[in-house]
């Protein structure tokens, strides 16, 4: 594992392009309505990205490692309802009222990378997804809570985990947050579950994502066809909320909030 610490004016750089992805959320969470298609969602948020002087990091990109795996076709990804993550938004698929939408954005701005996402309810939800939402949003706070320095991502993991199965929901373990930089995904790995006070000690510097995956049946995932689509295994709702976060001496400095 090989992390680099950031500088004050590198973290002043991602703190830039956190910050146009948190105001392309803001642009979308008002078009997030029934009848609109992921694929207008894209647009809007391709357009906005653009004219700031910024690029899709998610556009054309390939996994490390990856064998055979496309190209990402799209701005952002749009993952509804039992898509866990990496959804390809199109024009077919009009949102109806009850559905939930993760979009998770990622850009490069002077460079440098911000990426993060959101889950979105489309009009009135019901009452066990809107209990879904909540948790998955208060196991990220619970996370960056534990992103504290001299303290370890054993913690971060442990204190999502706890929180999402006291709730009776399941908690993704095969997609991770992730530390960035330049480059979207740097070292170190960044677990949703874990055992407190065991991993990678946490130093002022370090930049790194934290973005549980909550399903409200089991954590068991499939892939599609497209190489990219991740769904839950039984149909069940998955909400994900996700941010990118500074360990400074004084905690943690979340660099895509507003």
């Amino acid at each position: 594992m090989t992390i680099t610490l950031k500088s004050r004016s590198q973290i002043a750089q991602l703190h830039a392009a956190g910050q146009l992805v948190a105001e392309t959320f803001e642009l979308l969470r008002d078009h997030v309505r029934p009848g609109v298609t992921t694929g207008e969602l894209d647009q809007l948020a391709e357009e906005f990205i653009r004219r700031h002087g910024a690029e899709p990091i998610y556009k054309g990109y390939v996994p490390r490692g990856s064998r055979g795996t496309p190209p990402f076709p799209a701005t952002i990804c749009a993952s509804v309802n039992d898509v866990i993550c990496h959804g390809i938004p199109n024009s077919r698929q009009q949102l109806k009222a009850g559905d939930v939408i993760g979009v998770d954005i990622g850009v490069r701005l002077h460079g440098w990378v911000g990426d993060s996402c959101v889950t979105y309810p489309v009009g009135e939800i019901d009452a066990t997804t809107q209990r879904l939402l909540a948790t998955t949003q208060e196991c990220l706070m619970l996370g960056i809570e534990q992103a504290q320095p001299r303290q370890r991502l054993g913690d971060i993991g442990a204190a999502i985990q706890r929180h999402a199965e006291a709730a009776h929901f399941s908690l993704v373990r095969e997609y991770t947050g992730h530390g960035l930089g330049r480059n979207l995904h740097e070292d170190p790995t960044v677990l949703h579950y874990g055992t407190p006070g065991t991993g990678q000690r946490l130093l002022p510097g370090m930049v790194f994502t934290i973005e549980p995956m909550v399903n409200a049946g089991a954590a068991d995932t499939k892939v599609e066809r497209d190489g990219w689509t991740v769904r839950t295994a039984d149909g069940s709702r998955s909400a994900q909320f996700e941010h990118t976060v500074v360990i400074t001496d004084d905690g943690p400095l979340v660099l895509t909030r507003l």
